[in-house]
């Protein structure tokens, strides 16, 4: 029963990071929301012990956390 939680949880996590990525050209915040999509779906990945896609996934939260920066810099 855990592993169709740790899925469940997966399958929600990844759906909001790709929803949050799609809609980042409407407003900044959405990629601070991509960032903490990517941080749900790294967690995800570590749930289910796919650690690659967890650390892969980190890193690009940190990326989108220092594009959100760049976007705060110019505006």
């Amino acid at each position: 029963m855990h592993s169709v939680w740790v899925t469940i949880y997966g399958v929600v996590a990844v759906s909001f990071m790709m929803a949050m990525y799609a809609l980042e050209h409407r407003h900044r915040r959405f990629i601070l929301a991509f960032a903490a999509g990517c941080l749900l779906s790294s967690a995800y990945g570590f749930f289910s012990s796919a650690w690659p896609f967890g650390v892969v996934e980190a890193i690009w939260a940190f990326v989108a956390l220092r594009r959100y920066r760049a976007v705060l810099a110019t505006s």
